[in-house]
């Protein structure tokens, strides 16, 4: 037995050595040391954060939660490089790629529309020069853009192009359309419908800092409208060009290096929206680039013109929708909770969510610009409010031309794209008048020549050319140049220009619009800043009553600017036009009814850049910080009585609007419930935390009749110091809060001046943990003259903290506190009714 296992394995061992090859000295201990180094570090980082959960004592679940993350972002880039080549085959060979069943949103414009024209030649031409227009943006990128990069930080300084290719892809005109009806006869307008895919590669570097980052792909696709205006007898014919897009382009960048981190969800769309919102500060209308072919043309009235008109939209009501809502898995069919959206241009509206409705009455008002009403519709599409993805109830498109010549409109509209619905609208065409001979009737038509409110309908629109301004002082520091910018406000409505850096000369050259209530009482207030040091520069208080006794109620000059310098001044051009609203007279039979337009593309295809433009922007009500476009202020201030709400209406649904230009919104809640008509009492519908605080209250209520002060009291002295020049505030204590869960509230106290809502702005209080009766005793300060702040409002509000990741945060209470009084300077301390919104506080002394 020994013996054959001895021999077992000599035998195996020498049948396997007469197999073998003779090997090289040393091969057998060969190892390939970085790739096993390589290997021990991919799987140390793998397990490192699985040890660091595990010594901290976190849940498994932050693993889950990086890893869903990472797939989410992988199967994001996936998707964006699968747009990009079905784009890029598109553009080489339209036929082929429609036969291989091209979506129908991604096929050219000439398909859809019979008056829009192929433009091969223009493809061609601009093919051509494509290789020269590359060395154009090169040139542009180096010389101009890398010198303005460098200067405007120190940090800054080490920043360069080290690649800038646009790629082999010229830009291409999908479509061309020539209006010939409804234009001045001295100008053109062209409508081309432009896309831009291409492979290019935009790589920058900040030495100082060793960071690296860059572009790899870019996509543009929208409409961009060419005015050819004045046409003139000598050449070149043509006075000037103007080129703007109707809306916002849809965009989508690929990055790399650092910024790589901006291709993550939830970020790819923020970083696209920044990028856009740029974009729309300078070429989206009422933004517009404008080149002068000859030296007498006025380029300020062609780059900035008074708008066409005012659209009024009465958001009233809508019938026999469909239902959505469906329960045991599609056995019991239910009902909607529609809202509509609302779109004029580049000006979006949402409307209030009516829960478990198919007959909805929103009774809201909208007020929107209208600059281009050739090529521009009014379009609205409903959606039933869903967790996860809103159902599509329908759509509409009506011609604002037909608008405009009725005049007024108040009809019922069958919606497209569904099979049954219908929508009530009221329409009104609102005529820019440079007189104010029919003032008092409008005003009496808004009753607002009795009311002492500053928010409703809309009697007039100030608008507002910002040109210059000439020896500011040096603010806080001598002899240093100040970063100068200009608030405008007129009552809770503000707006602010850009920042001109390092200057006391500064030249803005921006276009502003206010909706006015009533111009024989509100004020335009102008105050110029440092934006560096955060000190008033100068300011400036313009009666509009001074515009109406004007000539063409237009005053073009410079402004001498009031504790400033002694030569300081502002060059501005200020006009007020007053809404009419020219009422026809029809025969008894007459029947009008405004052409609809039906879609042109898949409801797919339509909702994709309704929805892609209205979740980009920061959110609104409180929060809203100024954004880079000329818009509308916030106001959460309503002065008007309320209306009980119907039974079926319910608060707004959270969704995040972007701002544009002239957002007004008024729910039912705002209207006085004497007036038959529903007016604006602010400029855009509650804020959503409002909105959630009053559901709570109500809640709350559950049939029993609340106290005084339902939502409790904050205590708050208020003083200004004339030595420090400040005004300070101290936050004492709340009481009597609303209890936010069971363990009750987690609340601190945020508050704004008015109108800034900057971010720098804020003043914050520490966070009390779990007490319905917090005590912070914090004092914080705001930069600003005695005669400055009379004319402010202090926004506070109470809000619940809630741990992260966590959804018990939102609004406790609120109190707008008026500054204008003589005992500022004494101050003050008092206890403050927190109320939904901040209005009518009433004040325990």
């Amino acid at each position: 037995m020994s013996s054959a296992g001895g021999e077992g394995p000599e035998a195996g061992t020498g049948r396997a050595g007469g197999r073998s090859e003779p090997e090289a000295p040393g091969s057998a201990l060969s190892v390939d040391l970085p790739g096993l180094l390589g290997q021990l570090a991919r799987s140390f980082a793998l397990l490192l954060p699985v040890y660091a959960l595990g010594y901290l004592g976190l849940s498994f679940s932050w693993v889950l939660l990086a890893l869903g993350l990472l797939a989410w972002c992988r199967r994001s880039r996936g998707l964006k490089a699968s747009r990009l080549c079905r784009a890029l085959a598109l553009l080489e060979d339209e036929e082929q790629a429609v036969r291989l069943g091209v979506r129908a949103c991604d096929l050219p414009a000439w398909v859809h529309f019979p008056d829009t024209e192929r433009a091969e030649w223009l493809n061609k031409t601009v093919k051509h020069m494509w290789p020269f227009i590359c060395q154009f943006i090169e040139k542009l990128f180096r010389e101009t853009i890398e010198p303005a990069v460098r200067g405007a930080n120190t940090h800054l300084s080490t920043f360069s192009f080290t690649k800038v290719d646009v790629g082999q892809q010229p830009l291409r005109v999908n479509g061309v359309k020539v209006y010939t009806e409804n234009v001045d006869k001295r100008q053109i307008i062209l409508d081309l419908q432009i896309s831009f895919v291409g492979n290019c590669e935009i790589d920058l570097e900040i030495k100082r800092y060793f960071c690296r980052a860059g572009v790899k792909s870019i996509q543009i696709h929208g409409t961009m409208r060419v005015i050819l205006e004045p046409l003139i007898g000598d050449m070149p014919l043509v006075g000037a060009l103007s080129i703007f897009f109707l809306r916002k382009p849809l965009l989508e960048i690929n990055w790399t290096g650092l910024t790589n981190l901006l291709d993550i969800p939830g970020l790819n769309g923020l970083s696209d929206t920044i990028i856009l919102d740029i974009i729309s500060n300078y070429l989206v209308l009422p933004n517009r680039i404008t080149v002068p072919l000859v030296s007498e043309v006025q380029i300020a009235q062609l780059r900035f013109p008074i708008p066409k008109g005012v659209l009024r939209i009465h958001f009233i009501e809508a019938q026999d929708l469909q239902g959505k809502d469906t329960y045991l898995k599609g056995l019991v069919k239910g009902k909607s909770d529609p809202y509509g959206i609302i779109r004029v241009g580049n000006q979006i509206f949402q409307s209030k969510v009516i829960k478990e409705n198919l007959s909805p009455k929103w009774n809201e008002v909208y007020e929107a610009l209208v600059y281009e009403h050739p090529g521009q519709e009014l379009e609205i599409e409903l959606f039933d409010e869903d967790p996860d993805k809103d159902d599509f109830l329908g759509s509409l498109m009506i011609d604002l031309i037909e608008v405009e010549k009725e005049r007024l409109l108040d009809e019922w509209f069958t919606l497209d794209e569904v099979p049954k619905g219908k929508l009530h609208l009221k329409l009104e065409w609102l005529t820019l008048m440079p007189d104010a001979a029919d003032l008092d009737k409008v005003l009496a038509d808004i009753r607002a020549d009795k009311d002492q409110a500053n928010d409703g309908l809309s009697s007039a629109l100030l608008i507002l050319y910002l040109d210059s301004a000439r020896n500011l002082p040096s603010g806080k520091k001598i002899n240093s140049n100040p970063n100068p910018l200009v608030q405008m406000s007129v009552g809770h409505k503000a707006q602010e220009s850009k920042i001109r850096y390092k200057t006391s000369e500064p030249v803005w050259e921006e276009n502003f619009t206010f909706f006015i209530h009533n111009p024989k009482r509100q004020d335009l207030e102008v105050e110029v800043k440092d934006e560096q040091h955060q000190c008033s520069l100068g300011s400036l208080r313009i009666p509009l009553s001074q515009l109406l006794t004007s000539d063409n109620m237009t005053i073009n000059q410079r402004f001498q600017l009031s504790n400033s310098g002694p030569n300081s001044t502002l060059k501005m051009k200020i006009a007020l036009r007053v809404l009419h609203l020219e009422k026809q007279e029809r025969p008894p039979d007459y029947q009008h009814s405004a052409q609809v337009k039906r879609p042109s593309v898949s409801k797919e295809g339509r909702k994709m850049p309704v929805k892609s433009q209205m979740s980009a922007s920061p959110g609104t009500g409180g929060t809203n910080t100024a954004p880079s476009t000329p818009v509308m202020g916030v106001d959460d201030k309503p002065v008007m009585e309320e209306k009980p709400q119907p039974p079926e209406a319910s608060p707004l649904g959270q969704r995040d609007l972007g701002r544009s230009s002239s957002s007004l919104l008024a729910s039912p809640s705002h209207i006085a419930a004497k007036e038959p008509t529903p007016s604006i009492a602010s400029d855009i519908s509650l804020p959503i935390a409002t909105q959630e605080l009053r559901q709570r209250l109500r809640q709350l209520e559950n049939g029993t009749t609340l106290g005084q002060s339902p939502l409790g009291q904050i205590q708050l002295t208020i003083r200004h110091s004339s030595q420090r020049n400040k005004l300070i505030v101290v936050v004492h204590s709340c009481r009597n809060l609303i209890a936010f869960s069971e363990d009750g509230s987690d609340p601190y106290v945020r508050m704004y001046l008015l109108p800034d809502k900057r971010r720098s702005g804020r003043r914050k209080t520490h966070v009390s943990k779990k007490t319905l009766n917090p005590v912070f005793d914090q004092s914080f300060d705001f930069s600003v003259s005695l005669p400055e702040v009379q004319r402010r409002t202090l926004d506070v509000a109470v809000k619940n903290s809630g741990g992260f990741l966590s959804k018990d945060k939102g609004l406790l209470g609120k109190v707008l506190v008026t500054l204008a009084s003589e005992e500022l300077a004494k101050g003050w301390t008092q206890w403050y009714d927190l109320t939904e919104d901040g209005t009518r506080p009433q004040v325990i002394t």
